[in-house]
This record gives structure tokens, C-alpha cells and sequence, in this order.
């Protein structure tokens, strides 16, 4: 069942393009597809909503906690976690950056 238009989660919207200098799902729909794998925005938001499932899944396992899909799901879409999910991002690709600096 899709969301309706402008559909707010609990805590705030959704999205994907705050910040840190990220594409809205219409904008990577159009940059997949002019890089030649068609896409449309409701099917990015599918991918990158089925990738924060993962890690949602990966982290309850880590903990040990077994937990419904709508529980999964509900963690998932909420920005709180996709922001927490960005920022370790971040900072592992910041120290990988470090280590690869002091070995040269």
C-alpha cells in the first residue's frame, strides 16, 4: 500500500536529501535512468527504504532482539534512524580517510 502524498512518519518526514548534500528519490530515479537502469521515484524510495531495512535487520540481530516486519519497517522509515545510519556513514568513511592517509 503506498503512502499518500506528503505522508508525515512520527518523527518528521522522510527523506533522503537533508543535509549532507543527497538527492531527493525523484532526482536519483532520473540520474539512474540517464545512466542507463530506468527508474522512477516511487522505485527508488523502494530501494533505499529496502536498504535501511537491512541494516534495521542487522542491527536487531547484532542485539539479539527478534522483532516483527512491522516493527522493521516502522524503524526503517523513521529519519531519526535513517540520519544515525548516515552519519556512522560518515564517520567510517572519514576514518577509513585518516588510515589511508597516514600509510602513505
Amino acid at each position: 500500500m503506498s503512502m499518500p502524498k506528503g505522508h508525515k512518519v512520527k518523527h518528521g518526514y522522510a527523506t533522503v536529501s537533508t543535509g549532507m548534500g543527497g538527492l531527493g528519490y525523484r532526482e536519483i530515479a532520473e540520474k539512474m535512468t540517464s545512466e542507463g537502469s530506468k527508474m522512477n521515484h516511487s522505485t527508488a524510495r523502494n530501494v533505499f527504504l529496502s536498504a535501511m531495512s537491512k541494516f534495521a535487520t542487522e542491527l536487531f540481530d547484532l542485539y539479539n532482539v527478534s522483532p516483527s516486519q512491522s516493527t522493521i519497517k516502522q524503524v526503517s522509515s523513521d529519519p531519526r534512524f535513517q540520519s544515525g545510519i548516515m552519519n556512522t556513514i560518515i564517520d567510517f568513511e572519514d576514518e577509513f580517510q585518516t588510515l589511508a592517509n597516514s600509510k602513505t
